[in-house]
């Protein structure tokens, strides 16, 4: 069976059970809270709040890239946000309706790790805005290798 491979060359193919199993053991209890249990990190306390630096965030369990600097803005909302994904294929959505709301929940498409939720009141050209966790994201400067954990 081939590998699901995206626009941008990236090997998208669900991982295992038992591989994620395996990858989780890396993460510390806050990081695994948020990626694997659907967790929120509180507003304003992410390390990546206020990175300005340019380069790409990859999901924090597998390493595939999710965002890009470029597209990061300032929200005001206490989450890194993004006014669209480094590659429509590496992230999946499914809607949430806990807490009384309903919400789209991004995923990572290869591993399955919460992200954060996208609404519709970013800014042009998208109008989109993924909240992101900093819990779920690893941050790579720009030239430096994202290692994929796969």
């Amino acid at each position: 069976m081939a590998n699901e491979v995206s626009e941008k060359g990236y090997d998208i193919t669900p991982l295992s059970e038992e591989r994620i199993t395996e990858l989780a053991q890396d993460l510390t209890d806050e990081q695994a809270r948020v990626l694997l249990d659907h967790g929120t990190e509180p507003a304003f306390c992410g390390n990546l709040l206020d990175n300005h630096l340019e380069g790409t965030y990859a999901c924090r369990l597998c390493g595939l890239p999710l965002f890009s600097s470029e597209k990061k803005f300032h929200s005001g909302t206490g989450w890194p946000s993004f006014y669209a994904p480094f590659d429509k294929d590496h992230l999946t959505t499914i809607e949430d309706n806990s807490y009384g709301m309903r919400r789209i929940e991004i995923r990572c498409a290869r591993c399955g790790g919460h992200q954060g939720h996208v609404f519709p009141d970013g800014p042009p050209p998208t109008g989109q805005r993924y909240c992101i966790n900093s819990e779920s994201l690893e941050f790579f400067e720009k030239g430096e290798d994202i290692p994929q954990k796969i």
